[in-house]
């Protein structure tokens, strides 16, 4: 069960409404991606904490719908 990329964009716009988001399809199937992800949300917050972030804002589909996800984040000036 693949996700589209706008499908994964708009959970993180859900989320991150000030950020700066970039989708790239990995594997052409829906089910690799990359997301670039800078949000005045992350200010202070350690890589690992961007990162528990966004997976909360995916809410649950990761390992389900989303099969695999590199991230980059970082906060907005």
């Amino acid at each position: 069960m693949a996700m589209s990329a706008n499908d994964l964009k708009a959970l993180l716009r859900a989320t991150f409404n000030d950020a700066d988001i970039e989708i790239h399809d990995l594997a052409g199937d829906g089910d690799h991606y990359k997301a670039t992800i800078r949000s005045a949300a992350f200010a202070g917050k350690s890589r690992v904490a961007q990162h528990q972030m966004v997976y909360a804002a995916l809410k649950g589909k990761m390992g389900g719908a989303l099969h695999a996800l590199a991230l980059e984040t970082s906060a907005k000036p």
